[in-house]
């Protein structure tokens, strides 16, 4: 089996960096699925989507001169379709549930934000002799 571009593989993850990871393909080759490569969403830890021996389906997106292949794990779940289709503007439950887990996580900052400001405030007015404190 050549690997072409376009072409959709089984590979399995040998190693796993900062910026992306280590596909081993059919053949004995590696190509490498950048970061941007492994969710349709932001990955800013790339271990909370793969391990090392995850077996995965890739795509094929180059294969350059001196051997190395790029690969993406979201673009081979892609249907030829998918990426012509309008997006869908209603929320899917997960979606739903993600955004009220976001939404505790910011009101959950909020406060505790508010709370260290209000601490600092404090600790910085009582440095300088509380309110009214001399200026100049």
């Amino acid at each position: 089996m050549s690997i072409d571009v376009g072409s959709k593989l089984q590979g399995k993850v040998t190693g796993i960096t900062n910026f992306g990871a280590f596909i081993e393909l059919p053949e004995g080759k590696t190509g490498l699925v950048h970061i941007s490569e492994v969710a349709d969403n932001y990955v800013k830890d790339i271990n909370e989507h793969l391990t090392v021996g995850d077996e995965v389906t890739v795509k094929v997106i180059n294969v350059e001169q001196d051997g190395k292949i790029g690969l993406s794990i979201k673009k081979a779940k892609e249907t030829p379709n998918q990426s012509r289709r309008k997006p869908n503007t209603s929320q899917p439950k997960g979606s739903r549930e993600r955004t009220e887990n976001f939404e505790a996580k910011m009101n959950r900052f909020l406060k505790d934000s508010e709370d260290r400001l209000a601490s600092l405030r404090k600790h910085t007015e009582s440095k300088r002799g509380g309110r009214g404190a001399r200026k100049g």
